[in-house]
Formats: C-alpha cells, sequence, structure tokens
C-alpha cells in the first residue's frame, strides 16, 4: 500500500513539474531566458543547463522562477514549505514602500510565521524571535533581515542540498538530459 502511495504521489509530483522539461524537439539554449516565447507564442520549456544550474547555489534555484516552484514543490513533499513561503514574503516585505502599509504586513508576517504557535511558524531560536518581535514595533524595510537570514541558512544547509538528491531534481536533469539534442558530460 505504501510504495503504492509513494508511486502516486512521485507521478503527481513528476506530472505537475513536467512543464518544465523541454520538448525533444526544442533545441536548447544555453543563453535563453524564461521569457522567450516560441513560434506559437508559447513560453520555452528549460533545457538541461538550465536545470543544471540550479545546482550551483541556492540563490541561483531561487532566483529562477521554475526553479523557485520546483523547489517549493520539494519543500512542500517534505511539510517545510513555510520556509520558502517565509523568505518570500520577506523579499516583497522589503519591497514595500508605504509606512502604513509596512506596518500591517510586518504585523501580518510577524502572527502568520514567527509567532508561538502561529499557523506557519518557522524554526527559530527565540532570540531571533524576540529580536523581530521588537523589530516590527518600528518596522522598516530591513526589521526581519535577521530571521530571513537565518531560515535562507537554514534551507541552504538542509533542504537544498536534499533537493539536489531528491526525486523531483534528478528526473528533471534526466529528462531534460535524454531530451537535448546535445550530449552532456
Amino acid at each position: 500500500m505504501l510504495v503504492i502511495v509513494c508511486q502516486a504521489t512521485a507521478k503527481d509530483i513528476k506530472h505537475r513539474l513536467g512543464f518544465l522539461l523541454p520538448k525533444p524537439e526544442a533545441p536548447c539554449d544555453q543563453n535563453s531566458t524564461y521569457n522567450k516565447k516560441d513560434k506559437n507564442g508559447a513560453a520555452q520549456r528549460l533545457c538541461y543547463e538550465e536545470i543544471k544550474k540550479w545546482s550551483e547555489t541556492l540563490e541561483k534555484l531561487l532566483s529562477n522562477r521554475y526553479g523557485l516552484a520546483a523547489f517549493t514543490e520539494f519543500l512542500q513533499s517534505e511539510y517545510s514549505e513555510e520556509n520558502i513561503e517565509f523568505w518570500l514574503a520577506c523579499e516583497d516585505y522589503k519591497k514595500v514602500k508605504s509606512p502604513v502599509k509596512l506596518a500591517a504586513k510586518a504585523r501580518k508576517i510577524y502572527d502568520e510565521y514567527i509567532a508561538t504557535q502561529s499557523p506557519k511558524e518557522v524554526n527559530l531560536e527565540s532570540l531571533t524571535m524576540e529580536e523581530t518581535k521588537k523589530n516590527i514595533l518600528k518596522p522598516t524595510p530591513s526589521c526581519f533581515n535577521e530571521a530571513q537570514s537565518k531560515i535562507y541558512s537554514l534551507m541552504q544547509k538542509d533542504s537544498y542540498p536534499r533537493f539536489l538528491k531528491s526525486k523531483i531534481y534528478l528526473d528533471l536533469i534526466s529528462q531534460a538530459s535524454s531530451n537535448s539534442p546535445r550530449s552532456h558530460a
């Protein structure tokens, strides 16, 4: 029964991430961007070189929208998606210009991810939690920097290496490699 469930989950994940893979007939351009369109106006799919770049650094993975989608899918499979959600919320928070919106958004992020027993509580030591709680009393664009840095470090040291060994990533690399007209050493 467990094998059937795992196979079903793996197939579901593969199906949901299948849009990331290149079409067999689509040539892979190392310099392609994700905004390019093919002759039919459809977005080009990822190639082996693009997916391989995700293994260089967590920063490269997160800066690629498809890499971010695959990593988020992986974290969801491990029931730890709150880490990437918090990190993304902090990135979005830094873009807020209005002091009124900054205060409201700071409170929302704190209540959702940092407060004890919050719905998506991230794993932070109490000192960082207390510092962040003080910071949001007078919110600035940098008031979550320490907490965000801790969660990034946690993902970098823990989740990211597991992602690179995961079936999700290995399947994407394998399928992209076999669909690419080039050979890869």
